[in-house]
């Protein structure tokens, strides 16, 4: 954030420029719908409504539907069919009539077998095939479960993702009140010191490059102010995203307050957190995986029924047929695919385990790296409040000095940046410290 500067520019340039843009942000301010928003609502909002915890719960039901349609390898499967066929093929012809128990003593003529007259047959036929045993399909069944079972664990990851997206958002948004809380005060201040520099001006008492620099550093704080408000909008933009509702509308928070560390929260990254049992599972389903293609290289045993019914006049149904028996098959050999698939599921659950040692050695590294930003944001606040209290005490003494005469209107506004400067300082500190709790929480979120 851009705090006060003396620069030396030129004043009309200055004044043109501060309008153009003080005139079209603020069309643009005016415009936003003012809403007040607890932190507590923009969490919950953002759980019903986000559009990355939706895809999740997405991804969660698609693997639900894998699942059932793994139970087709169990249950029974039933198909109906309707054939007409014509034909004049001798034995087609002959099949026909044995088909549809109509054969007589007459249809043995050579004559009539070797050249037959055209004949038809409509069948009916229903197909049925029971699956009995298929230790491949049952293994692959258990590995989609577990399947399942991470992609919930994951789901749980991305609402506690979104739950500290939603507080950092909104410790951002308080900060950048804070900031025109701040500027605003600034201002108060600077329009009264110019009123008393404009009066000692008249009566002759400073020059005017003396009030210049007063302008100047009444134009720099509104042009910061101004800047200030836009970061609000678009604070409260980002936060309308994360709760998937339309931009627009400029949220006013609750007060700004400084979170207190957690005492209980483990500095170690808890092996049991949703996303790391997520990937446990993972590894547990390609294992389940690899013991399925080895189940591939076993006999399979089907049942299979079907019956048939035949006429030469369509739908008539006179002549039938029924066919039943049981199957074993075994593939002995299918140019090595299962060797080789083998081999890549085995690289990919060592790759999983690689990736999940890395996540865990990365995450602690961020632990640590939180602990130290809320120590040092604890610390920083403890000095900034101590050195607004300084600030302030220092520009009041050199307010009395002023009207006595002792010091320049440059010690003044020096004075004045740096106490703005220190009360911007403790609301960043303040905004770290609670971003680094809620940063440590979501590290150290079990299930």
């Amino acid at each position: 954030m851009k705090l006060f500067n003396n620069r030396k520019f030129h004043y009309g340039k200055v004044w043109v420029a501060f309008l153009l843009v003080f005139l079209m942000s603020g069309t643009v301010f005016a415009q936003q719908k003012k809403v007040f928003l607890s932190l507590q609502k923009a969490i919950e909002t953002a759980i019903a409504d986000n559009n990355s915890f939706q895809t999740a719960k997405i991804d969660e039901a698609i693997m639900g539907e894998r699942l059932n349609q793994s139970n087709v390898a169990f249950l029974p499967q039933a198909n109906f069919s309707y054939t007409s066929l014509f034909t004049n093929n001798p034995l087609n012809a002959f099949g026909f009539k044995l088909q549809q128990s109509i054969v007589k003593q007459e249809d043995f003529n050579p004559a009539l077998l070797n050249h037959p007259s055209g004949v038809s047959d409509f069948s009916a036929k229903i197909d049925v095939l029971q699956p009995l045993l298929n230790m491949d399909a049952v293994y692959m069944k258990k590995s989609i479960a577990v399947q399942l079972e991470s992609y919930q664990l994951k789901t749980e990851r991305v609402l506690d993702f979104l739950t500290y997206e939603v507080q950092k958002a909104y410790y951002q948004l308080q900060l950048t009140h804070q900031a025109v809380s701040v500027f605003e005060e600034a201002l108060v201040a600077a329009k009264s010191f110019y009123d008393n520099t404009m009066n000692r001006f008249n009566e002759g008492l400073i020059q005017k490059s003396d009030l210049l620099n007063v302008e100047v550093q009444m134009l720099d704080i509104e042009s910061q102010l101004d800047e200030a408000k836009s970061n609000i909008v678009n604070a409260s933009d980002y936060l309308s995203v994360l709760m998937n509702q339309p931009t627009g509308t400029t949220y006013t928070t609750e007060k700004m307050f400084e979170s207190l560390p957690n005492v209980e929260l483990s500095r170690v990254i808890p092996l049991k957190r949703s996303d790391f049992l997520a990937m446990d599972k993972a590894i547990i389903a390609t294992g389940i995986v690899m013991k399925s293609l080895k189940m591939k290289q076993l006999p399979r045993l089907n049942l299979f029924a079907s019956y048939q019914l035949n006429n030469k006049k369509i739908f008539s149904f006179n002549a039938n047929a029924y066919l039943a028996g049981i199957q074993l098959s075994w593939n002995l050999f299918d140019g090595n695919a299962t060797r080789y698939q083998l081999n890549h599921m085995k690289l990919e659950q060592s790759k999983l385990q690689v990736q999940l040692q890395s996540m865990q050695l990365e995450n602690q590294m961020m632990l640590d790296k939180s602990f130290r930003d809320q120590g040092n944001a604890l610390f920083r606040i403890k000095q900034q409040k101590a050195a607004i209290a300084q600030a302030e005490e220092s520009w009041r003494i050199l307010q009395n000095r002023y009207q006595e005469g002792l010091v320049s209107i440059t010690d003044i506004l020096n004075a004045q940046t740096q106490v703005s400067k220190q009360k911007l300082l403790l609301a960043q500190a303040v905004c770290n410290n609670n971003i680094a709790n809620a940063n440590i929480e979501f590290l150290t979120k079990q299930k």
